[in-house]
């Protein structure tokens, strides 16, 4: 068994989802968006996680999740329809695997970005286990 590319695994399934793809199109990025990305858009990478040596295709990634906009109500209101599409699922296929829950580690947090003036974005932590 392999592990599974859990990257591509969430970023197809955030694809598919209406209310989220209705605010950013298919801008969802990863691990950043490129260089004068246009908003909103959304970025996310896997910053660690846990993995059992007793099941190794059963990865749990812990993923950092930030929704851009250039004013703030904006990328709060991308982040709510991120958490509506994640929070609490269970079992949803996509393609040959399976998100099997997704559950929020840390609620979105409203921060402005000092490096890039007009550049807004809730950041938020996950845990999402794939099969």
């Amino acid at each position: 068994m392999s592990l599974p590319d859990t990257n591509t695994i969430l970023r197809t399934y955030l694809l598919t989802q209406d209310d989220l793809t209705d605010l950013v199109s298919t801008r969802i990025y990863c691990p950043r968006a490129p260089e004068n990305a246009s908003l909103p858009n959304v970025t996310f990478f896997t910053r660690g996680g846990r993995s059992t040596p007793y099941i190794p295709d059963l990865p749990s990634p812990s993923v950092q999740i930030d929704c851009w906009a250039d004013d703030l109500i904006e990328a709060r209101e991308v982040y709510r329809a991120l958490y509506d599409a994640l929070q609490g699922i269970q079992n949803v296929a996509v393609g040959s695997n399976t998100i099997l829950s997704a559950i929020e580690e840390v609620h979105g947090q409203d921060l402005v970005d000092i490096d890039i003036p007009g550049r807004f974005r809730v950041l938020s932590f996950w845990e999402i286990m794939i099969k």
